[in-house]
């Protein structure tokens, strides 16, 4: 199987009383909002008496008000990073995260699990909320369909998608837990396993998964870009979702926990066995005081997560209701397999218009830095995917334009030809930004119903030629309604107008990745969740 995708960390972010950047991966990130691709901000810093610096997820940032508390009752105050699920474990077998943090918490310990790697580097797992894998439903595609909530079945679902009555957005399993649940939750439910999941029992789904994921419309590498985006597209029918997300998300939904079973997180805050005295000192007074009832009732009023200690009622928008807990996958390759399966078999393909500034003040590092970073993106493009390169200077340089499909029988023979175009790009003109987005739209056409589109826009300036931005809105806003459901994801580089590129991506629904903190590799990886 081909190696993992590597998980960006981006976002500066905080909570509690600090305002200390960190790393956020856009994994689950609850906003929605811009990242920047690994800004470095002194990790390796020791912490002060009562900080305990903790690798989390990014879905974590709405516990803020709860570890205000804490820190109030316990001194102990918590110093994130942010990064997704996959991503953390990565860091835990490889020796780096006990070398910047002292704990990690995270929305699950399973995949973690699976890694003989990291079993002693990790101690004192303590489950601090729940919150299982649930489908948020637009009402009136419930009543359409005749469901009752309480009884719909990973089967009904399937039939619904299959027979083309529902369509809905999910975040990447390789950049997001809640992803990464849903799609264990799917190929669970569909494959009929009464333990855990086989690789027999994803080949024994795997056709009705892939009708499954056929009405999957939007992706996402985070949960709060999937929410803004699914605001946006009145064709989406549902969200796939952990229950507290989506009970957070703007807008009326039915919230549907399937009868035959869903994955939960339980959000265990787990110390890594390097950590200091200190440190573990700090983490127990933690966790006592967030299994505490007061604490309790404010994490389930505050995040819409379950309490998990006995006594402590739910917050009243929770159904009450039991579930079956589906099982995890019981060895890595298993899980492997799954997430590989969904990339290159199971979802819908890719296709991609990469719109790269070639401009004269492209030239020297800033090229180079282009071209590497391309080469190394190569290898994460997945089977079926197409891909097109659109360089521009003053215009889009038409001689250069090239687009590739990955072959699923030859797919090294795609990612040679991109690394060995790239390899011959050079730095000339002015820079069109506008017009050469036009022309990107004008390429994709009538894009098919079977792809995700998108655009990804790499500038290091401010338009100059061609087209200005008043006729670049004017011109997108007359696309025909699924053209405007391309987004664009424009990278912030060099001496590029935040300001300029951050319109784009709200016009067009995309979302800005910031380069210049960090590298521009990250930013083309982190995208990767998005398309």
């Amino acid at each position: 199987m081909r190696s993992r995708t590597r998980l960006l960390a981006a976002l500066a972010l905080g909570l509690a009383l600090t305002t200390t950047a960190a790393s956020c991966s856009s994994s689950d990130d609850p906003k929605g909002g811009q990242s920047s691709s690994r800004p470095k901000a002194d990790p390796t810093a020791p912490a002060a008496p009562g900080t305990l610096r903790v690798l989390a997820s990014s879905e974590l940032a709405d516990m803020a008000p709860v570890l205000e508390e804490a820190r109030e009752a316990t001194g102990v105050t918590v110093r994130p990073t942010y990064a997704g699920t996959l991503d953390a474990v990565e860091q835990i077998a490889s020796g780096r995260a006990e070398k910047e943090y002292d704990a990690v918490w995270l929305s699950s310990n399973d995949y973690l699990r699976l890694r003989p790697d990291t079993a002693g580097r990790i101690t004192n797992e303590t489950p601090v909320m729940t919150s299982p894998v649930a489908l948020g439903v637009r009402p009136e595609v419930v009543t359409r369909l005749g469901w009752d909530p309480g009884k719909v079945t990973w089967s009904q679902l399937h039939q619904a998608v299959a027979a083309g009555k529902l369509t809905y957005g999910m975040t990447d399993p390789k950049r997001s837990n809640s992803g990464f649940s849903a799609l264990v939750s799917v190929a669970s439910g569909l494959s009929g396993a009464q333990s855990a999941l086989t690789d027999q029992d994803v080949r024994k789904a795997t056709p009705k998964l892939r009708e499954f994921f056929a009405g999957q419309k939007l992706t996402s590498g985070s949960s709060g870009w999937l929410a803004t985006s699914y605001a946006r597209r009145a064709d989406v029918d549902a969200l796939v979702n952990y229950e507290s997300v989506l009970l957070s998300t703007p807008g009326a939904l039915t919230v549907i926990r399937p009868s035959d079973g869903v994955v939960t997180a339980d959000y265990p805050l787990t110390l890594l066995t390097a950590a200091s005295a200190g440190a573990k000192e700090s983490a127990q007074r933690l966790t006592a005081y967030l299994r505490t009832p007061e604490a309790q009732r404010r994490i389930t009023e505050t995040t819409l997560r379950r309490p998990v200690v006995a006594g402590v009622e739910p917050s009243p928008r929770l159904d009450r209701g039991l579930r079956r807990e589906l099982p995890f996958p019981g060895s890595r390759s298993v899980a492997d397999g799954l997430l590989d399966a969904y990339d290159n078999t199971l979802r819908r393909p890719s296709r991609t218009v990469y719109v790269l500034d070639t401009s004269g003040s492209m030239g020297g590092e800033r090229l180079t830095r282009l071209k590497e970073a391309l080469a190394e993106l190569t290898e994460d493009f997945r089977d079926r995917e197409e891909v097109t390169l659109m360089p521009f200077g003053s215009t889009v340089k038409t001689g250069e334009v090239r687009a590739y499909t990955v072959d699923p029988k030859d797919p090294a023979k795609a990612r040679e030809a991109i690394r060995a175009d790239a390899g011959r790009l050079t730095a000339s003109g002015g820079t069109a930004i506008y017009s050469s987005l036009t022309e990107a739209y004008r390429s994709l056409g009538a894009s098919p119903r079977d792809t995700f589109t998108s655009i990804v826009l790499m500038t290091d300036g401010e338009n100059t030629d061609g087209m200005k931005g008043g006729d670049f809105d004017a011109f997108f806003r007359d696309l025909p309604a699924g053209q405007r459901h391309t987004p664009v994801f424009p990278i912030l580089f060099g001496d590029s107008d935040r300001v300029e590129l951050e319109h784009i991506a709200d016009l067009t629904g995309g979302k800005l990745f910031d380069a210049t903190k960090g590298s521009l590799n990250g930013a083309f990886e982190e995208i990767r969740g998005y398309q």
